[in-house]
C-alpha cells in the first residue's frame, strides 16, 4: 500500500474548531479491506437530525467535504475514505469499478448498521457510483443528495478529447516502471494546473486553502493500478445511466460554471429523475464542497425538511 499525504501549509483553517470535537476516527475491515472512516455527531440533536452518507470523488478522501460537513451541525455525517484512497487500502479482490463500490457500500452499511432512514450523498465520482447503487438497491435509503453530479457520458461532447488525454496519462503512468509512474502521478506541478483550472472563486484565502488541499490529499492512493481502475470507472458511467431508476427523492447541487459536470447536462438529466429538483449555484464550478459550502450545506437542509418522513 503506497497511502502518500503530508498535511498542507498552514493557512486560515476555514473550518471551525467545533468540527473538530465532532469527529471520530474509525475502521472497519470489509472482505479483507481495511476501511478508515469518520463520525461527525451532531452539535445538538434536534427533529431534523439525519444520518448522511457521503462517498467522496475521484482521487479525493473525506477532507474535501469537511467545509460542507461543518455548515450542518445538527446532522450526523459518516465519511470514509473510499477503497484504494486516502488511508483506506485498495479492495483485496474484484476490481475498482462502480459495481465493486456499489458492494462497498452495500458492506459498509451493513457494518456500521444504517438502515433505510439513511440520507446517502455523492460528490463528482461519488455521485455515479451512490447512484448505481440506489438503482440497484431500491430502498436501501431514504433520499439521495448529488453534488456537481456526472450526469453524461465523459467520453462524448465538447469535453471527450480532454478526458481521452486523461486515459492515456493514467495508462502511461501504470505501465511506466513504479517509481517514474507514481512520479508522474504525484506531480505537484499537474495537480497545480487542475486545481488552477477547477477553481472558480477570486478570493485569495480560499484559492489557496483549495491548492493546499489537492497538493495535500490528491496524491494519496493506494497503488497506480487500483487507481488507473477507479479512473475508468469514473468516465465510463454517470447518472442518467439509471436515473429514471431512481425512486426516491434526488437532490442535484450543480455549478454554474462546472466544466465537468455541465450545467446544460444537468438540466438534461433532471426530467430522467422520477422525484428530482436541480440546484444551482452561480459563479462556481466543479469545487462546490470546497468554495461555496454554505449554500450546498442550505440546500441540502432545505431539501431533508422538505422530504422528511
Amino acid at each position: 500500500m503506497e497511502n502518500v499525504a503530508t498535511e498542507p501549509s498552514p493557512l486560515p483553517p476555514l473550518l471551525s474548531d467545533e468540527l473538530e470535537k465532532r469527529s471520530r476516527a474509525s475502521a472497519v475491515d470489509l472482505n479483507g479491506t481495511r476501511v478508515a472512516y469518520w463520525s461527525y455527531e451532531p452539535v445538538r440533536e434536534t427533529a431534523e437530525t439525519r444520518t448522511i452518507l457521503v462517498i467522496h470523488g475521484f482521487r479525493g478522501d473525506h477532507h474535501g467535504l469537511l467545509r460542507v460537513v461543518d455548515q450542518l451541525p445538527e446532522m450526523r455525517l459518516i465519511m470514509p475514505d473510499l477503497p484504494g484512497f486516502g488511508t483506506s487500502a485498495a479492495f483485496s479482490s474484484g476490481g475498482h469499478s462502480v459495481a465493486g463500490y456499489g458492494r462497498f457500500i452495500a458492506d459498509f452499511m451493513g457494518a456500521l448498521g444504517l438502515g433505510p432512514d439513511t440520507v446517502l450523498l455523492g460528490h463528482s465520482f461519488g455521485s455515479i457510483i451512490t447512484s448505481h447503487f440506489v438503482a440497484d438497491h431500491p430502498g436501501a435509503v431514504a433520499e439521495l443528495v448529488l453534488i456537481n453530479p456526472i450526469a453524461a457520458p465523459a467520453l462524448e461532447g465538447p469535453k471527450g478529447l480532454m478526458t481521452k488525454a486523461a486515459v492515456l496519462y493514467y495508462e502511461a503512468a501504470a505501465r511506466l516502471p513504479r517509481a517514474l509512474g507514481n512520479a508522474l502521478l504525484r506531480n505537484q506541478l499537474i495537480v497545480r494546473v487542475m486545481s488552477e483550472t477547477m477553481a472558480k472563486t477570486k478570493d485569495k484565502t480560499l484559492r489557496q486553502f483549495v491548492h493546499a488541499q489537492h497538493s495535500a490529499y490528491f496524491s494519496a492512493f493506494a497503488d497506480r493500478d487500483s487507481l488507473l481502475e477507479a479512473f475508468k470507472a469514473s468516465v465510463s458511467s454517470n447518472v442518467a445511466e439509471v436515473a429514471p431508476r431512481l425512486s426516491l427523492p434526488v437532490l442535484l447541487v450543480a455549478g454554474e460554471k462546472d466544466e465537468i459536470a455541465t450545467l446544460p447536462d444537468q438540466h438534461k438529466l433532471l426530467p430522467l429523475l422520477p422525484d428530482g429538483i436541480l440546484e444551482v449555484i452561480p459563479g462556481v464550478g466543479h469545487l462546490i464542497h470546497y468554495e461555496t459550502p454554505e449554500l450546498a450545506a442550505g440546500f441540502i437542509r432545505r431539501f431533508l425538511k422538505d422530504h422528511a418522513a
